[in-house]
């Protein structure tokens, strides 16, 4: 069973070695070690080991805290990694989702947040109805007088409500935008990003380019990934979306792409629905000479 380990400091003035050295004596022989704040959702590296961690593998973190500070996150982080087939355990926190008692941990974690949310749900159903019964309307009273102050307030707290929940799932697309992007057109990049995705967290168009933009404007994605696509010709159009598949999870069958393309219900190059391997690895060694590939 592959064991990968993730090590993460928050400044440029700590170091992950401590970190690397426990990992590596827990038996990882592969590491990875990113400088990045805990709180922020959107970690390449992270985001690059939950792509390519495959059905087997178990990622190993010394502290729960160094892949998450909300319970949230690491919940959404661990339900990815258990779609996959691949397994958590965290060294110094009785966490270990390859045994039944790390999975009752998780269990007890899991029904904490959902008891935590349900209270917050009361709470503020408990506090409209007190106001109501004194006279008191619910809401911003300088909402109401049309304050500009108010209105600039609620706006940045959208906005940062926006982000926080972009960054819930910047693991699902982000790495793709910054890759495909803009060497692909969108409905392409698009196909690709929803390809592994269940059909209740897939993303629409307008809706990707929405988090897009809003990624550029705050410096979380380079402004080129807006541009206008690349010219490319038709015969070109298949290597490049393979070419987009296989550079997210480089290790990834020939049948497991044919799978993909079928789910993203791409058409062979001969207008069949039904792909074969030999296909794929056509235009494989297609995009390779066009310098698709990395």
């Amino acid at each position: 069973m592959p064991l990968i380990g993730y090590a993460r400091v928050s400044t440029e003035d700590q170091t992950p070695l401590p970190q690397s050295q426990a990992l590596k004596s827990a038996g990882c022989a592969e590491i990875h070690e990113e400088q990045a704040s805990g709180g922020n959702r959107a970690r390449p590296v992270l985001a690059r080991v939950l792509e390519r961690v495959a059905k087997g593998d178990t990622l190993v973190v010394v502290r729960i805290d160094r892949l998450a500070r909300s319970l949230s996150h690491l919940l959404e982080v661990i339900e990815q990694l258990e779609a996959k087939g691949v397994f958590f355990r965290s060294i110094q926190d009785p966490i270990d989702t390859a045994s039944p008692q790390g999975k009752f941990t998780l269990q007890v974690l899991g029904a904490a947040a959902e008891f935590e949310r349900a209270l917050i749900r009361e709470r503020t159903k408990a506090g409209l109805a007190s106001a109501k019964t004194k006279g008191r309307v619910g809401g911003n009273p300088g909402l109401r007088a049309r304050d500009p102050a108010a209105q600039r307030k609620v706006r940045l707290a959208r906005q940062d409500g926006y982000m926080e929940r972009l960054n819930e799932t910047a693991q699902d697309w982000v790495p793709h935008v910054r890759r495909l992007r803009p060497d692909m057109a969108w409905e392409d990049v698009l196909r690709i990003i929803n390809g592994p995705l269940p059909e209740a967290r897939r993303w629409t168009q307008s809706r990707l380019l929405r988090a897009v933009n809003a990624y550029v404007r705050d410096g979380f994605l380079p402004t080129t990934v807006v541009g206008r696509a690349n010219r490319r010709d038709t015969d070109d159009r298949l290597p490049a979306i393979v070419a987009g598949i296989k550079g997210a999870k480089p290790d990834m069958t020939l049948q497991a792409i044919c799978d993909r393309l079928e789910t993203m219900r791409e058409r062979t190059p001969r207008g069949r629905s039904k792909w074969q391997p030999s296909s794929v690895k056509m235009l494989l060694e297609r995009a390779e000479k066009l310098g698709l590939l990395d």
